[in-house]
């Protein structure tokens, strides 16, 4: 992809900072895949302003900021927050002149309060669990140039929205957007969200490699929420180990497996570039789409 070797703008104790709870990633894969992904976005995020600048000087129009956008998805556990972080490091390290800026979409789901008032809390993560509206129309706002738009905030601590606090998109260079719906269609639109991006990636891995890494991060939050009482998986760390992963395993048959087979891995086709993991989170393949 590169046509000349660059130093990689990551250290050991970058990876550190950024990995997710059961992610890996190391210094290989950034070098051999990581970085010159990077260099193509670039590339295509160049062209895409090179031909808004002709489009407005043949419109004789002003031309508006909109950012480029880059949808990340996959299924649950399979490291897209990583992957995510990592790409938005790297932007902004390789090209500083550049604002990236990085979102993801848990924020669009449903309050817990709204998920019991329409039953679905046992849902949580299923398409109609997220205010799919609402992230078409916030992608509809950046992209058509609004200076600021707004999107709720998450919160992984307590499970949940959090009340009143909102997140700011002010015209960036590059926009991120992770999480395991960016690819799917709304209800009562036309368009798939997917339609927003400028380039999209799609985070792969086996079925039964991802239900160890999620096990896996389920008892490292068993760990870490043990002594806060604050946090939502408190109650689930004071139960005996064997039952708090029995839990886990029935979650991850009844949801989160059933969610990746019938909603998420039927978009993967969608994506410009598929990355594909295998043990310790390691990539072993890349598939990128030709245009």
């Amino acid at each position: 992809m590169r046509n000349q070797k660059k130093e990689s703008p990551v250290t050991e104790r970058d990876l550190v900072d950024l990995t997710s709870l059961g992610d890996r990633v190391n210094l290989q894969d950034v070098d051999q895949i990581y970085l010159p992904l990077v260099d193509y976005l670039h590339l295509f995020y160049t062209k895409k302003k090179e031909l808004e600048e002709k489009r407005a000087h043949f419109l004789q129009t002003e031309q508006v900021k909109i950012p480029f956008i880059i949808g990340i998805s996959g299924s649950v556990a399979v490291g897209k927050s990583t992957s995510a972080r990592l790409i938005t490091l790297m932007l902004k390290r390789l090209y500083p002149e550049l604002q990236a800026q990085l979102i993801t979409t848990d924020g669009f789901l449903y309050s817990t309060a709204e998920l019991n008032r329409r039953n679905l809390l046992e849902r949580k993560g299923f398409p109609d669990s997220y205010n799919m509206n609402l992230l078409y129309d916030f992608l509809n706002d950046v992209s058509s140039g609004k200076p600021d738009v707004t999107y709720p905030i998450y919160s992984h601590n307590i499970y949940d929205i959090v009340p009143g606090e909102y997140g700011h998109v002010t015209q960036p260079d590059i926009l991120i957007v992770e999480g395991i719906n960016v690819l799917q269609l709304p209800a009562n639109q036309e368009l798939y969200i997917s339609d927003f991006f400028d380039f999209s990636l799609y985070l792969d891995a086996d079925e039964d490699q991802i239900e160890e890494w999620y096990l896996s991060r389920f008892k490292r939050i068993l760990e870490l929420a043990q002594n806060d009482p604050e946090n939502y998986y408190y109650k689930y760390a004071h139960r005996s180990m064997d039952d708090a992963i029995q839990m886990a395993k029935d979650v991850w048959q009844e949801v989160n497996l059933t969610n990746l087979r019938e909603y998420i891995a039927p978009t993967k086709p969608r994506a410009n570039l598929i990355l594909h993991k295998t043990k310790h989170h390691l990539i072993d393949s890349v598939w990128l789409r030709k245009y």
